[in-house]
């Protein structure tokens, strides 16, 4: 990692950990010491392996999406690359830093990077389409008791329905039109090169002919899904479903083990929710933000008393966890690279 990431991952960590703090210093009280003296870590464990068998899911799909487009890319090289994005999804915005790191790793597997580009684009776009059906789902069974989550909650999801449909037919647009997607890119290359006190114009020249041959390759990319790719799609899409009932499942295993309900329809809804809000480009990873409108949305239907250690037991299972295997593989990777020059 360069120094910068290591500062804005020092940032990102302190951040959360002073919200988590906070937190705990807020809904802690005797019954609280209740709460934790019922507390079963085997639920705790299997919430831990919960989530490292959804991380194995997402490997699975871009194994599946990778081989549908004539690739095999490794099992476990697939896991390495989802555990390195997890560290760099932690300390950007928006969590949008992972892609990258995911396209460099098909990239040195042997996939073109047209088609690596297309493979984790893909997944983004499965994830939107699950992710909307999962809260029309989960909205359906709650029936009534929707209405128990606030007003302001049951907006951001319909938003979020609103916002997922917009990028689907934007994409599908740009699918069939790759001369307005390469127009796109290049305007907003050219804005930001204008942005910078010094212009290099044989550099913006060059990253326009890139941008025109990615362009020209991922959309090969994407029709040999369409043509060829089909199956890959089928199982992106079985992997994402599981992936994500999985991860949405974790916060109820951790709720059962502390002696609460698993409170597993209205969890759904309101981890949909702290999934969208983490989205917002305010804080490096969404850290202090997941925390806060956790401890808010749990709040609702959690005892009060118990929502602070929730919190913090959740936080470090999709937090603190994902950092450190996400610099194991990393430290991986950088060894490896450093072998092979």
């Amino acid at each position: 990692m360069k120094k910068s990431q290591w500062k804005w991952l020092g940032v990102s960590i302190a951040f959360s950990t002073i919200v988590l703090i906070l937190v705990l210093y807020f809904t802690f009280d005797e019954t609280t010491l209740e709460y934790l003296a019922r507390l079963n870590p085997f639920y705790l464990l299997l919430a831990l392996l919960a989530h490292i068998v959804a991380l194995g899911f997402w490997a699975l799909r871009m194994k599946a999406m990778s081989r549908s487009l004539g690739y095999d890319v490794g099992f476990f090289h697939c896991l390495n690359a989802v555990f390195a994005n997890l560290l760099i999804a932690a300390i950007t915005p928006s969590q949008a830093g992972g892609e990258p790191v995911r396209v460099h790793e098909l990239y040195r597997a042997g996939v073109s990077l047209g088609d690596a580009t297309a493979v984790v684009i893909m997944e983004r776009i499965l994830d939107g389409v699950v992710l909307a059906a999962i809260s029309v789902v989960t909205m359906v069974l709650l029936g009534q008791q929707w209405q128990s989550l606030g007003g302001g909650n049951s907006t951001l999801v319909y938003a979020s329905w609103a916002i997922i449909a917009t990028l689907v037919l934007l994409f599908v647009y740009s699918v069939r039109n790759p001369e307005v997607l390469k127009g796109w890119l290049r305007r907003i290359s050219v804005w930001l090169e204008r942005r910078k006190a010094r212009r290099n114009v044989e550099k913006l020249n060059l990253l326009l002919e890139r941008i025109d041959t990615e362009v020209d390759n991922f959309h090969g990319g994407l029709s040999r899904f369409v043509n060829h790719g089909k199956a890959g799609l089928v199982w992106g899409a079985v992997f994402t479903a599981l992936f994500w009932i999985v991860e949405f499942g974790i916060a109820s295993i951790i709720l059962v083990g502390l002696g609460e309900k698993p409170y597993l329809v209205e969890s759904f809804i309101a981890q949909i929710i702290i999934a969208l809000l983490m989205m917002i480009p305010l804080t490096p990873g969404g850290s202090g933000i997941a925390e806060v409108s956790a401890t808010s949305i749990y709040g609702i239907f959690v005892n009060s008393s118990i929502v602070g250690v929730f919190v913090l037991l959740w936080r470090m299972i999709f937090y603190y966890f994902n950092i450190a295997v996400g610099l194991a593989a990393s430290i991986g990777i950088l060894k490896r690279e450093v072998a092979r020059h």
